[in-house]
């Protein structure tokens, strides 16, 4: 598979909880840049660290996480 590409919903999730990039990474204990690469697409996390996500915003992985590009939220 050549183009192995993860999106994710991160940017969305921290809008709309008010986390600042900084403040994600020191939680997940990554540099804040890392978050911007993850965010961008440039970046597949490990499987711990996605779980890590998904446990911080208190959603399944796949909520966050898809090989697929997400619908845009309201557009049906």
């Amino acid at each position: 598979m050549s183009n192995e590409i993860v999106y994710n919903r991160i940017p969305m999730l921290r809008a709309e909880r008010g986390i600042s990039r900084k403040d994600l990474a020191a939680a997940l204990g990554v540099h804040y840049q890392t978050v911007g690469y993850l965010e961008r697409g440039e970046y597949s996390p490990s499987l711990f660290l996605a779980l890590k996500i998904a446990e911080y915003f208190e959603v399944p992985v796949e909520v966050i996480f898809s090989l697929h590009p997400f619908a845009r939220l309201g557009s049906s």
